[in-house]
């Protein structure tokens, strides 16, 4: 457009007051600031639109009806979400974790809570790392801690002893790579992804409700069925 109306770029830059360089700049494909694109095509007799035309719209991003909330870390989930998670469930409670400390620590209640639901007639799975495994000892070098996150798991699990006794409640050890954490409670769902050489308490955790088949919840919980079915009984 320069050539065709015969103007130097020197000029063009005197013209919006600024540095040649500026002018070289946009003509290299750098979007001018807007009081500049009004000069600009002002001076060149034709529309802004026809210089810079404006960017596409784009596409709304697609909303997961699933997703009920998220939390930038463990910490900042309300005890009472978890309290009321529990409480309410009826038919299943499925827990995916390492060592899970937090879980009983942070409500000591909480072995008591699953026995009442077990009694009730609701099913109770929990999953922990073995501290034997390859998987534990590997996750415990990523985060740089050794043989603690071993000896967390055997902490975590003297408090689970009760419920051995308890009809509708079953423990096992786990000896896999675990992506995620995963807390269910009948069809809603708490995911913590573990994120490289981070304790799982320093990463997010987003809140899920099962809406229909095909959605991420089916996709967690299933991953939890094969760990599951792959996992040993605990016998203490």
């Amino acid at each position: 457009m320069l050539f065709q109306r015969g103007i130097r770029p020197e000029s063009l830059a005197e013209v919006c007051q600024v540095d040649p360089k500026t002018v070289g700049r946009w003509l290299g494909g750098r979007v001018p600031h807007p009081k500049h694109r009004h000069r600009v095509a002002h001076h060149l007799r034709v529309e802004e639109e026809f210089l810079w035309p404006p960017a596409p719209e784009m596409p709304p991003v697609p909303k997961n009806v699933e997703l009920v909330a998220t939390y930038p870390n463990r910490a900042e989930v309300p005890r009472e979400v978890w309290l009321s998670l529990l409480r309410d469930s009826v038919e299943q409670i499925d827990v995916l974790v390492f060592s899970g400390t937090f879980f009983v620590q942070s409500n000591p209640q909480v072995v008591k809570m699953l026995a009442e639901r077990a009694a009730q007639g609701t099913r109770v799975r929990l999953c922990f790392g073995n501290p034997n495994g390859e998987a534990v000892a590997a996750r415990g070098r990523e985060e740089g801690i050794g043989d603690t996150l071993s000896a967390k798991i055997r902490a975590s699990l003297t408090y689970y002893r009760p419920l051995l006794s308890e009809d509708r409640c079953e423990v096992r050890l786990h000896d896999t790579t675990l992506y995620n954490s995963l807390f269910r409670y009948d069809e809603n769902l708490m995911v913590n992804p573990h994120i490289w050489g981070q304790p799982a308490s320093a990463n997010p955790i987003f809140q899920l409700r099962r809406v229909d088949d095909s959605g991420w919840f089916d996709n967690y919980t299933e991953s939890f069925d094969a760990i599951w079915a792959d996992a040993q009984h605990w016998i203490p």
